[in-house]
């Protein structure tokens, strides 16, 4: 596969999982920042390689082919931002872009045994669980922040934007992966949030609140 049909079929991927239904080209066109005709080209040679299931208005989703195709460039991707992280001592809001290009490297035995130094890990940097090489996904049960009760503690376990500025921010209020967080008091007006962190109590708004994963 090429590098640009991977990257098709991890954009798919990610949005399939956010819509639950079939993908339509604009979303994908606007995820790549490329023209539906473009898409719609792309679609045709994966149909033709029994990668994605496209029919013209309908959209398309990944045949189990497909899917787990997928799900080995997403665990390449996020076995590498570990091994960076750890490893290599980057902070997790540089890593996304490196993992981007590293994530197109072809030799399976290869991120085996990345996995294996690594100890096997269930979860990436920014909270976001890692297929394993069958492409089973360890689930969790979590919420947003902003969906959290008063007065209850939580862990955080991840983000849902994954964005340098976004991480960066955390970095400043230290809010990291691990961190307990304690809701004190919620505005009614602009739902912004009250939290004690560890010693610390900060104020963030709903917008920091809905892009934070707890537990």
């Amino acid at each position: 596969m090429t590098t640009s049909e991977e990257n098709y079929l991890k954009v798919i991927y990610h949005l399939s999982s956010v819509l639950h239904k079939g993908v339509n080209t604009n979303a994908i066109a606007g995820m790549l920042n490329t023209k539906a005709s473009s898409v719609t080209d792309m679609l045709r040679k994966l149909s033709e390689k029994e990668l994605v299931s496209y029919q013209k208005y309908q959209g398309v989703t990944l045949t189990d082919k497909g899917f787990y195709t997928a799900k080995m460039i997403v665990r390449k991707h996020r076995l590498w931002e570990v091994f960076l992280v750890d490893k290599l001592h980057f902070s997790w809001d540089e890593v996304h872009e490196i993992a981007e290009e590293l994530e197109h490297i072809k030799s399976e035995k290869l991120i085996n045994k990345l996995d294996s130094f690594l100890g096997f890990p269930s979860f990436d940097p920014h909270g976001d669980p890692i297929p394993d090489e069958n492409g089973i996904i360890k689930k969790v049960d979590k919420l947003l922040l902003s969906e959290a009760n008063i007065g209850h503690e939580y862990q955080c376990v991840g983000v849902k934007d994954s964005s340098p500025s976004f991480l960066q921010y955390l970095d400043k209020q230290k809010i990291s992966l691990g961190s307990k967080i304690k809701i004190i008091e919620k505005e009614n007006f602009d739902e912004t949030l009250t939290l004690q962190l560890e010693k610390n109590t900060i104020i963030i708004s709903n917008k920091i609140a809905t892009n934070l994963y707890i537990k």
